[in-house]
């Protein structure tokens, strides 16, 4: 399932010669985009993992254009990445980092007349605080923020808690140590959570309480990272592992014996989070990037990706059409009311603390 990224550079050189031959469709109105209609190929910036390649083969084939996708590893990267000028017509945040974008005036508002699969979500989708209507987003996935766990490690008898990833006197014990995301909101979430606050706390000195204990549990986390830790797990590289609920089950589910590991919520809270479709002021393609949007939202191809990436889908008609594996859906149903799951919010100019901080834990 792992695509090989290309790297910035290449994507900028590629949007260039799309310009210099006229295929970029830099001069086109998002306003006036029309349904299927497509201005240029389609630079895709998305998580690692999260899309069905076949659904991408599938759209370049009936659109007549080319997808080039590349990945981040964090919101903040991707936030990073638009500032310093990236060419990119579709973009995927989470949830809070939507309403940083808005605030910077780095979306275009959604053309509903190009995006009439709009209708099939489910309305809660609608009623969101960092996008309200929606205006500027249409929901892509959602899910959870736990712990991999290797049963053969750490027992069947585990306490399910951040200190499986925090606790050096747990984690110098298991061989291979940890592995922790590398992104600081869902990271420096975790250690808040773990504390006893909440993951959207903005005290300094709680914050600063979460960064020294990053720091003081280096010695049993083997790595930050945000790409292969459901592979790390399951190949037994670390005992256990902090990452996204899809990933993990289809990690768990694919493994030679699938009864070895768990995925978990820790007793202390973990996230809830919401991904959603963007396209930022600097795409080239805008109509094409509807165009796509559209083609995700489709009854079948929005239940192709949820079945492939064992997510939890906002498609509220893929799910009533029965397209989507009962066990997924069933897996995501309480998810929305669960009262231990925190969704990440925008705190504004204190955003830049988490992750300075958790740079300063890393070091």
């Amino acid at each position: 399932m792992k695509k090989p990224s290309r790297s910035l550079a290449l994507t900028i050189v590629i949007a260039l010669m799309l310009a210099a031959c006229g295929g970029s469709g830099s001069e086109a109105d998002p306003a006036s985009c029309e349904l299927d209609q497509v201005d240029g190929d389609l630079n895709f910036y998305n998580w690692s993992e999260y899309i069905d390649p076949e659904l991408i083969s599938a759209f370049e084939e009936e659109f007549g254009v080319g997808v080039t996708e590349d990945f981040y590893e964090s919101n903040e990267a991707m936030l990073a990445q638009l500032q310093q000028g990236a060419v990119y017509d579709l973009v995927v945040p989470s949830d809070y980092m939507i309403g940083i974008m808005i605030d910077e005036g780095l979306l275009h508002e959604i053309n509903d007349e190009a995006v009439p699969n709009l209708v099939n979500l489910d309305p809660k989708f609608n009623e969101l605080p960092y996008d309200p209507g929606p205006e500027y987003s249409a929901a892509y996935q959602f899910g959870t923020t736990g712990l991999g766990v290797n049963l053969a490690v750490v027992g069947e008898d585990f306490t399910p808690s951040w200190a499986l990833i925090f606790d050096p006197e747990l984690t110098t014990t298991f061989p291979g140590g940890v592995s922790v995301l590398n992104d600081p909101r869902e990271t420096m979430g975790a250690a808040l959570k773990y504390l006893g606050y909440s993951l959207n706390d903005t005290s300094l000195e709680n914050l600063e309480e979460a960064r020294d204990l990053i720091a003081a549990a280096k010695d049993g986390i083997a790595t930050f990272d945000s790409d292969q830790y459901d592979e790390a797990l399951v190949n037994e590289e670390v005992a256990v592992s902090h990452g996204y609920s899809g990933n993990m089950i289809v990690a768990i589910g694919e493994a030679e014996d699938p009864d070895q590991f768990a995925y978990v919520l820790p007793q202390e809270g973990a996230t809830f989070w919401i991904d959603n479709m963007a396209v930022p002021t600097s795409a080239e393609s805008p109509c094409t990037a509807f165009t796509f949007m559209n083609y995700l939202l489709d009854v079948e191809n929005g239940a192709t990706l949820t079945n492939w990436n064992y997510y939890g889908s906002p498609n509220k008609a893929s799910v009533d059409a029965g397209l989507i594996e009962q066990e997924v859906v069933d897996f995501y149903a309480d998810t929305f009311t669960a009262e231990d799951l925190e969704i990440i919010e925008d705190t504004g100019d204190y955003e830049i603390n988490f992750t300075d901080y958790l740079a300063e834990a890393k070091s």
